[in-house]
């Protein structure tokens, strides 16, 4: 599919992927914060070898061309694990080769001990996970690297729903993202947003994955940030 003028080339070659691969489905779903949304992204079906690599370039193309400054990735368990080690690997055939470390959810008391595996945490660390609906994961993470002595500077994600968080059950008038990158300091680089998935909907008009524009455009209308 051949982007029109105006739309981010990486972003709807990124959502057709998605599509594709069943990652990214269209019906009727039930979000943690209790929403039925008309679409679910579900990364952990990035499920096969060849998957998980492609989806690892368009993270790394991604990152390399928003000019974010990193000296490390950091995935958080338990998705960002994979996540971390595939663009760093990507990163690597690209030229820019950098040290990724991840955590576990369990102190370990023998061996090595501790609960973060890999590359010493130092640097200005980027953050590697799939999506982000509250911002805890990046919360916990963001503890995790200051406690080693490093500093976290920044959040990739796959897919920013570009929607209102939820606080003690209520809508807010910011994303999990909004607040990541406002009230904790860190650039937040998304390979796709909502408004890309709406934008290959409407190329869409006509055909089957077309007749979901209206639905995922009044879930936006209703419940979206800008």
């Amino acid at each position: 599919m051949v982007a029109a003028p105006g739309q981010d080339a990486l972003a709807q070659d990124f959502v057709q992927f998605a599509v594709e691969s069943g990652v990214l489905r269209f019906g009727e779903f039930r979000t943690k914060a209790g929403r039925l949304s008309p679409y679910f992204f579900n990364a952990g079906l990035f499920d096969d070898g060849a998957k998980l690599g492609r989806l690892a370039q368009f993270y790394a193309r991604r990152l390399l061309a928003s000019g974010v400054e990193f000296d490390m990735l950091f995935g958080p368990a338990y998705k960002g694990i994979p996540l971390a080690a595939a663009v760093a690997v990507e990163l690597a055939r690209e030229g820019r080769n950098v040290p990724y470390a991840y955590n576990r959810k369990e102190a370990k008391d023998h061996g090595e001990g501790g609960t973060l595996v890999g590359a010493p945490v130092r640097g200005r660390v980027l953050i590697v996970d799939d999506v982000m609906s509250a911002g805890t994961a990046a919360r916990e993470s963001i503890a995790l690297i200051r406690a080693a002595g490093a500093v976290p500077h920044a959040v990739a994600i796959a897919l920013d729903r570009q929607e209102k968080a939820t606080e003690d059950g209520r809508d807010v008038d910011h994303s999990a993202v909004q607040y990541v990158q406002r009230q904790l300091g860190l650039q937040v680089c998304a390979i796709a947003r909502l408004a890309d998935l709406l934008q290959y909907l409407q190329q869409h008009a006509g055909d089957e994955l077309g007749a979901h524009h209206a639905r995922v455009l009044a879930y936006r209308d209703r419940y979206g940030v800008d």
